[in-house]
C-alpha cells in the first residue's frame, strides 16, 4: 500500500496499464511533457516515449476520431478530454461512432478498447465552462460504459478495469477530489468490477445514493441524520452505465425510502432514470416519494456556486422531509 491522492492513483493506473500492455497509449491536450492541466499524466512521456504519450491539437472531435481509428485497428487508446465541458465537440464521434461501431459492423470492427478520461464537476470556482456534470447525456447511448470513482483506491482499480474492458468506457474524474481525496492504494495491479455499486455504509431507515464527489456529501448528511435517530444506508453507484439496479432495489426494499444526490441539474439528470426504475420495481415497498437533491436548472454559476451545489445541508433537510412524509 501507498498513500496517494486521486491524481496519483490515476497516474499509477496508467503506468501499470502501459507497462503491462505496449498497445496502451495516452494522448490529449498537453498530456505529454506538461503532464496535463491537472498533472494526471506526469512523467508518462519520459517513461514510455513520445510514441505512446503525446500531445494532440486542440480539437476534441479530432482526439476522439483519432482514438476511434486507433481502437478499431487494435491499439488501446486512453484519450483525455481536458474538461468534460469541452467534450461536446466530440459528441457526434462518441455517440455515432465510438458506441456504435461494433453493432454497425456486426462485430467485424469495434472501438471496445477505447477509454476516454475527463475531469468533471464543480467545487473549484471554475465557472460555467469548467464545472459541468454531463454524465446523463452519455447515459442515453447504448454501446458504452460510464464509470465515476470517488477515492484513490477506486480510481486506480476502476481505471485499470476500464482500460481492459471490451467496451468503450467514459471515465469521469471528480476534479474537486483530485488532490483532496487521499487514501491507501495498492501499488500492485488490481481491478474493481464495472457496473457494480459499492455499499459504503449499512442502514435501515433510508437509502442515500450518489456518485463521485457527492458520496462524501451524503456521508456527511447521514452522520447528521444519525444524530436525530435516522439510520442511513449509503451507496456509491460507481458506474452510471450500466448501473447496479439489483443492489439499489434490494436496499430500497429494505429501507423503504430513497434519496438520490447528484451535482448535475435536476431536470433530465440521471436521478430521474434511477427513480423511475426503482418506483417500478419497488413501488409496494416505498414509504415515501423518492427524493432528488440535485444541482439547479441554471447554467453553472460562478458567483453562486455554493448556492448551486447540492450540499450536505440540503441533503439533510431532504432526509427529514422524507422521513416525516
Amino acid at each position: 500500500m501507498a498513500q496517494m491522492n486521486l491524481l496519483q492513483a490515476i497516474n499509477s493506473a496508467l503506468v501499470t496499464a502501459m507497462t503491462e500492455d505496449e498497445k496502451v497509449m495516452v494522448f490529449g491536450e498537453d498530456v505529454g511533457h506538461f503532464g496535463g492541466v491537472f498533472r494526471a499524466t506526469s512523467n508518462l512521456q519520459q517513461k514510455f516515449g513520445k510514441g505512446r504519450c503525446f500531445n494532440t491539437p486542440l480539437t476534441e472531435q479530432g482526439i476522439i476520431g483519432f482514438a476511434n481509428g486507433l481502437a478499431s485497428h487494435g491499439s488501446v487508446p486512453v484519450a483525455e478530454i481536458q474538461f468534460s465541458d469541452y467534450i461536446f465537440p466530440a459528441f457526434d464521434q462518441i455517440v455515432n461512432e465510438t458506441a456504435k461501431w461494433r453493432y454497425r459492423s456486426g462485430g467485424q470492427f469495434t472501438c471496445g478498447t477505447l477509454t476516454i478520461r475527463t475531469p468533471y464537476g464543480g467545487g473549484i470556482a471554475g465557472g460555467h465552462y469548467h464545472s459541468q456534470s454531463p454524465e446523463a447525456f452519455f447515459a442515453h447511448i447504448p454501446g458504452m460504459k460510464i464509470v465515476i470513482p470517488r477515492n484513490p483506491k477506486q480510481a486506480k482499480g476502476l481505471l485499470l478495469a476500464s482500460i481492459r474492458d471490451d467496451n468503450p468506457v467514459l471515465f469521469m474524474e471528480p476534479k474537486k477530489l483530485y488532490r483532496a481525496a487521499v487514501g491507501d492504494v495498492p501499488e500492485t495491479d488490481y481491478e474493481l468490477p464495472l457496473g457494480k455499486a459499492d455499499l459504503v455504509k449499512e442502514g435501515t431507515d433510508i437509502t442515500l445514493l450518489a456518485w463521485g464527489a457527492q458520496v462524501e456529501i451524503i456521508e456527511k448528511a447521514a452522520a447528521m441524520a444519525e444524530e436525530i435517530g435516522v439510520s442511513c444506508e449509503v451507496i456509491d453507484l460507481q458506474s452510471i452505465l450500466p448501473w447496479d439496479v439489483e443492489t439499489i432495489c434490494e436496499s430500497v426494499c429494505k429501507t423503504g425510502r430513497l434519496l438520490i444526490n447528484h451535482e448535475a441539474p435536476l431536470t433530465g439528470g440521471f436521478a430521474s432514470e434511477i427513480a423511475a426504475t426503482v418506483q417500478e420495481r419497488c413501488f409496494l415497498y416505498l414509504e415515501s416519494p423518492i427524493a432528488r437533491v440535485c444541482g439547479l436548472d441554471t447554467p453553472y454559476p460562478l458567483a453562486h456556486e455554493k448556492e448551486y451545489m447540492p450540499d450536505h445541508l440540503k441533503t439533510f433537510e431532504a432526509i427529514k422531509r422524507t422521513m416525516d412524509y
